[in-house]
Formats: structure tokens, sequence, C-alpha cells
């Protein structure tokens, strides 16, 4: 077995891993505009807790994103210096499939099979949403719909074309009204993370199996989106909006 060190700050949860054949060390603690200043000590704490220094990771692995701008730059930034440092191979992660292996793992533990399709979809602020959709066949992820920037609109329309057999997300709580899931009552729905990091260590565990690996300097954040802040005129009308 590999040792792989995992870091994504794509939302407000800042989640790391490192697994080992000795075992597998997660952390997770407040992101946005934290996580730039803890990403580097926390990694470091968990080597040290696993009794390991960076040299002796295998391939260092981040959430390329879609997600928070400023938290992606963080941790693409972060894995690059570590990985350039100490001459490693990236993963390069979907942070939409984080969440998405997050729900198969909820089901795993309330004794459930997530087998299928899986939408994601992630508030991204800004009345929009992040949205892709995945399946789980053969013990590994595969990807049906590209990470892809929604209105709820659009996306209800999405699904009238395929239809979610399950949701996963923080969207399914922020636009609830909008997307009009109580329609489909057989739909599972995942709303609440469980640990980004344990998801984390087992799609870098995936990553690394297939051979994902790339140079630190071709390890990018994945942006869907060009706007990443509105006016302050636009914020205004959006609060009094009906």
């Amino acid at each position: 077995m590999s040792i792989l060190l995992a870091l994504d700050s794509s939302t407000e949860t800042m989640a790391l891993a490192l697994t080992s054949p000795e075992g597998r060390w997660l952390f997770e603690a407040e992101g946005g505009a934290q996580a730039s200043a803890r990403l580097v000590p926390e990694a470091l704490a968990l080597l040290a807790a696993a009794g390991l220094s960076l040299a002796a990771v295998d391939a260092i692995a981040f959430g390329r994103g879609p997600g928070a701008f400023t938290g992606l730059r963080a941790a693409c930034a972060v894995v690059q210096g570590l990985a350039f440092g100490a001459v490693k191979p990236v993963l390069a992660i979907d942070s939409l499939m984080l969440v998405a292996e997050d729900a198969r793992q909820q089901a795993e533990t309330a004794g459930q099979a997530l087998t299928g399709s899986v939408w994601v979809a992630m508030d991204a602020r800004m009345g929009e949403i992040y949205a892709a959709c995945y399946a789980w066949r053969l013990g590994v992820w595969s990807t049906e719909v590209e990470p892809a920037l929604y209105t709820p609109a659009r996306l209800c329309d999405a699904w009238l074309v395929q239809p979610p057999v399950a949701v996963a997300g923080s969207a399914l709580a922020v636009f609830a009204d909008q997307l009009a899931l109580a329609e489909q009552p057989s739909c599972r729905l995942w709303p609440r993370s469980q640990s980004r990091a344990a998801a984390l260590a087992t799609l870098a565990a995936q990553a690394w199996a297939a051979g994902a690996q790339v140079d630190a300097a071709e390890a990018m954040p994945v942006y869907v989106r060009d706007k990443v802040a509105q006016t302050t005129a636009e914020r205004l009308a959006a609060r009094v909006s009906p």
C-alpha cells in the first residue's frame, strides 16, 4: 500500500487525509479564508502523528474543483509547493466526486448500497449550483456528466433528461424549494456530508491505483465560473428580489 497525503479546501470545510500501510489519519476544520494559513501546518501535523516525513509520501492529492475560488487556489498552491520541494507527483481530485463518495460511504454506514448514477449539487453562491453526475460501478467512480455551473431551473431541466435516483450536496438545503425533488419520492437525498476527509482518502487511493498522477507543474484548479463575486448592485438586487 502506498503513502498518500491529500488536501481539499474547495468548500467551507478544510479536509486533509493521510493513508499508509499503518493506517489512516483524517483532519477536518473550518476552511474558507483560514485554509491558506492552516493547510501546511495541519499536513505536517498529520505526517508527524503517523511518524512519517514528507519524503516518505508517494504522492500528494488535492481537490481541484469546482468550488470556492480562494480555497482552490490555496490547495493547489500548497500542494504544488510541497510536491516541488519533495519531488513528488500530484493527484488532482474532482471536488464534486468527493461529495458523491461521501454519500456512498454514508449509505454503506447505514447498511445500504449506493449504486448507479449519483448527481452532486453544491451551492455555488450567487444563486447558482455546481453540479455533475457520477456512476459507481465495479468499485470505482466514473463521470457521466462533467461538472458545470447551473441555475436551479437549468439543473431541473437537466434532470428531466436524466432523472436522478440519488442527489448529494449542499444545494439540496439551499435550493430546496427550487429543485422540486419532493416530486420524485424515490430519489435518495444526501444534503450533508459525513466525512470529506474520509472520502478524500478513498478517492486519492483510487486515483493512485489508476495511475492518474501528474507532475506538480501540470496540477491546476478547475474553475467553471469566470465571475467569482457579485457587484454591490447585484447583491442589493438579490436581497430585494421576491
